[in-house]
């Protein structure tokens, strides 16, 4: 069942719960041992997280250092498959962007469609610890609404493979992270952006300037501030893009932050 019709269908309350995949070694008894006592509260779905692997350092009995990957938390799909079948309770598996190409992407959606699960959200998921900054696969997506129109094309029988004609069609309810998940991130795309008055995130933003501050707790200003930027025109729009990455590369750019830190640590050095 999608988590639209659960939506469309609710007559209370929802009530759904997030899970990470144990650490390697440990077994699907532990995943069921934290999720029943919450199972009093009837959750609608419940979403597993996907954590791609890292690149670790492994020394070897002649005392150099092999590269090898190791991935800790492996088993979203079998996870998901489990929940379903141990609790009869739908499942979203997070589908990132990292760690995949294209077709690792279409194969890993053909067994989440196999498996009978309905639902995926899709992100593009955090950079990998040895880099700076997110870097795709080699012919992966860089961003998640990429992923996400790989999702759309085969919900529509569309595959990578041109031969296939009038192949299968997936039907998936998508749950997308697609908006870039740093402040900075989207002003250095020259966005606007929208956010909370919260420390931290009202420091980013020059009201009606680079963006939309809104009240904390207040869906009805949330809401009044998205309906601003889609009314937006669109010299308005790129004006207020443009005036928000002038003003991250202005007071945040990685130079400056590191010769502030810098500064700082000398200042409370003693003499």
């Amino acid at each position: 069942m999608k988590v639209t019709e659960h939506i469309q269908q609710a007559k209370n309350t929802l009530i759904s719960f997030e899970v990470l995949p144990p650490l390697k070694g440990k077994t699907i008894q532990h995943v069921f041992d934290h999720l029943n006592p919450l199972m009093e509260f009837k959750p609608s779905w419940i979403n597993v997280t996907y954590h791609r692997s890292e690149t670790a350092f492994k020394k070897k009995a002649d005392g150099t250092f092999e590269k090898v990957e190791v991935r800790k938390r492996p088993g979203t799909v079998g996870i998901c498959a489990a929940i379903m079948n141990h609790y009869r309770i739908d499942t979203v598996p997070h589908f990132i962007c990292g760690g995949f190409n294209k077709r690792e992407s279409e194969d890993a959606l053909i067994d989440l469609n196999f498996l009978g699960i309905d639902n995926v959200l899709v992100l593009r998921g955090d950079a990998a610890k040895n880099e700076a900054s997110f870097e795709p696969e080699a012919d992966g997506h860089k961003f998640a609404i990429d992923l996400q129109k790989q999702v759309v094309n085969l919900n529509s029988g569309i595959y990578l493979d041109e031969d296939i004609q009038n192949g299968g069609k997936t039907n998936f309810c998508i749950g997308t992270a697609g908006y870039p998940e740093k402040h900075f991130e989207a002003a250095s795309m020259e966005l606007p952006i929208i956010t909370s008055f919260n420390r931290g995130c009202k420091e980013v933003v020059l009201n009606n300037s680079t963006g939309y501050i809104c009240n904390l707790n207040d869906p009805f200003d949330l809401a009044d501030k998205m309906e601003r930027v889609l009314n937006l025109s669109e010299d308005d729009r790129t004006r207020m893009g443009r005036n928000g990455r002038m003003l991250v590369i202005r007071k945040f750019d990685i130079a400056k932050v590191i010769d502030e830190y810098i500064e700082i640590l000398n200042r409370d050095r003693p003499e």
